[in-house]
């Protein structure tokens, strides 16, 4: 099974590491001509994983057209661009692996609504779970969730993609697994705020815990199992996610809690906080659905510029009530 990765970012060409375990060949597609150009001549991503060298059996291309002789594609891309590089891009019946996290803005769809609109006849997996990707692209120890409802596809998959240092988990909850990734990248947000402002440890634990029922509330209403967001790809990814200035989203918001803002910290980004795009589109997809989520509201509001002061102190004094809920 020869694999094809669109996007050449850290996560992208991370992913393309693992894939080319082995000496497997790997089609890589990048924007950027620089990158393609580094990877052909150097083996190296100098703009992303510039101290990673990666496996001669990796090819780049900016030809998106050259991903239709692959088995299986890992879509990589921006949670925002996957509808218009997927249109870009020959698919067919080739079976695709989302590894994008987010919500589609103005439309409220998931990656994998996206990808089936764009593809109707490609079989769809999620590929999600606690991942910084210059430690995969180290061969640091990584574990995901691969969810697919195609038992047998599945299984090729996982046994495509597993490394010694990269082992995935099976799962046929393909919305367990994007919902997960994509409420946990707001939730993030606030941990940063959290830690930008100097709320201390025990409030971070705290908007973890609530965040985490956030997460739950809104992925059983959308038709989720809760196993699902309590293992890798829900609950896993949160906790990495909130924990460490790697998190691009939890980086966001340690400048918010820092009062800077949005737009300051948003407009030189090379990489994206998928985050800020989710956060909006999730809080009305969880009015829509009449699911309750103050962490969430809270982040957009500090996205929106409102003092991080002010935020917190609102969270404080909404009426008490039984943790269940």
């Amino acid at each position: 099974m020869r694999i094809g990765v669109l996007g050449g970012g850290a996560w992208g060409t991370a992913l393309a590491q693992v894939a080319a375990h082995g000496g497997r060949d790997v089609l890589l597609w990048a924007r950027s001509r620089d990158v393609v150009d580094a990877v052909n001549r150097d083996h190296l991503n100098p703009l992303f994983l510039n101290d990673i060298k990666l496996s001669e059996t990796i090819v780049a291309t900016t030809d998106p057209t050259r991903m239709r002789d692959v088995d299986a594609l890992l879509v990589v891309v921006p949670a925002q661009h996957v509808g218009t590089v997927l249109a870009a891009t020959p698919v067919g019946q080739t079976p695709l692996i989302l590894c994008a996290k987010g919500i589609e803005a103005g439309t409220r769809r998931l990656v994998g609504e996206v990808a089936r609109a764009a593809h109707p006849a490609a079989p769809i997996a999620v590929l999600s779970g606690p991942t910084f990707a210059h430690e995969v692209a180290r061969g640091l120890p990584t574990a995901v969730t691969l969810a697919c409802e195609d038992d047998e596809l599945r299984a090729r998959l996982m046994d495509r993609l597993a490394a010694p240092h990269f082992r995935p988990y099976a799962s046929n909850d393909v919305i367990g697994a994007e919902i997960g990734g994509a409420v946990k990248n707001v939730l993030a947000i606030g941990c940063g705020v959290v830690e930008g402002a100097g709320l201390g440890q025990n409030a971070r634990a705290a908007l973890i815990a609530r965040g985490f029922a956030e997460m739950t509330r809104f992925g059983l209403a959308r038709g989720a199992r809760a196993e699902t967001l309590a293992g890798l790809s829900g609950l896993g990814d949160l906790v990495l996610t909130c924990s460490s200035t790697s998190s691009r989203n939890f980086s966001l918001g340690v400048g918010l809690g820092r009062g800077d803002t949005a737009a300051t910290l948003l407009q030189d980004r090379r990489t994206v906080a998928e985050g800020a795009f989710t956060a909006p589109v999730l809080r009305q997809a969880a009015g829509e659905a009449g699911v309750d989520m103050p962490v969430t509201d809270a982040v957009c509001r500090l996205l929106e510029g409102a003092p991080a002061a002010q935020v917190v102190g609102d969270l404080l004094a909404r009426p008490l009530r039984d943790e269940g809920r």
